[in-house]
């Protein structure tokens, strides 16, 4: 007898259908997950590997305070450096290092030459009046070193070798005791020179001498002296009547004086008044 085979429904076949796909569908879900998980996995280890040896080495220095940030240690060839906020620039001083730029350069440079010339040209005058002066020396010859007398008070000039000239007034402090060029001029008291110098204003060649007669500070002026003729210099100790240069006719001079100036205690006094009651 024939095996009747009867037809599978519609709804048979979904079903079977349903039961077929259902585990594979179940699979595949449980798959996913342990996908992911493994794909986490192996991006944290990569990332660990990296990490750890920078910060092994970071922090294996031993001390407590050496800390580094990973942004020190990823840019450890770079030319900048990210330091902690507590650190500080220590202040710089130009006064501490020398010229490095071209700039800084040129003007050391141009310092230096101007320097130089000064000096040169400093040199060059010395020498220029040194040789002036020695052409201009006076020849002292035979001419007296001290004034005739014995007292505090000496004529600067010998008596007899002079005629008066201008006398004090309309801005004229002193006399002009008119003499000969190359009059010998002397000392009027001991004391210490002021000044000496070639050029002093209108007394052109002229010292001054500060001294103290009869407890009373005089101070006297001798100008109008001949180049060179000049006998003492300045802060140089002087005797009365002692030899200090010679008549000429520099500075603010027309004729061949000897300007002669007295001051005592600050107060201008009349020089040939002065000298008579004074000089001995």
């Amino acid at each position: 007898m024939a095996e009747v085979i009867e037809p599978i429904t519609t709804s048979e076949q979904s079903l079977k259908r349903r039961r077929t796909v259902a585990p594979r569908e179940a699979a595949r879900k449980m798959v996913a997950p342990m996908r992911s998980i493994a794909i986490f996995g192996a991006v944290g280890a990569l990332v660990a590997a990296g990490a750890l040896p920078a910060y092994a080495a970071s922090s294996g220095s031993g001390s407590a305070d050496a800390t580094a940030t990973l942004q020190q240690v990823a840019v450890g060839d770079a030319q900048s450096l990210v330091v902690a906020s507590q650190a500080t620039a220590s202040p710089l001083d130009r006064s501490t290092y020398s010229a490095t730029t071209p700039e800084e350069i040129a003007e050391k440079k141009a310092e230096e030459a101007a320097k130089a010339r000064a000096a040169a040209a400093a040199a060059a005058a010395s020498a220029s009046a040194s040789a002036s002066a020695g052409a201009r020396t006076f020849d002292v010859g035979n001419y007296a070193l001290v004034s005739p007398g014995s007292g505090e008070v000496r004529y600067p000039l010998p008596r007899g070798s002079y005629t008066e000239g201008r006398t004090i007034g309309g801005g004229h402090n002193g006399v002009d005791m008119l003499a000969p060029q190359g009059t010998p001029i002397y000392a009027a008291a001991a004391g210490v020179v002021r000044a000496s110098a070639e050029s002093i204003g209108g007394y052109g060649v002229a010292v001054m001498i500060d001294s103290v007669v009869g407890g009373q500070s005089l101070a006297t002026t001798y100008g109008h002296m001949t180049y060179g003729s000049r006998q003492v210099q300045a802060g140089q100790t002087v005797v009365a009547g002692q030899l200090i240069g010679f008549v000429g006719s520099t500075g603010r001079s027309t004729a061949t004086p000897l300007h002669f100036e007295v001051w005592v205690n600050g107060s201008l006094y009349e020089p040939y008044a002065w000298l008579a009651a004074n000089a001995g």
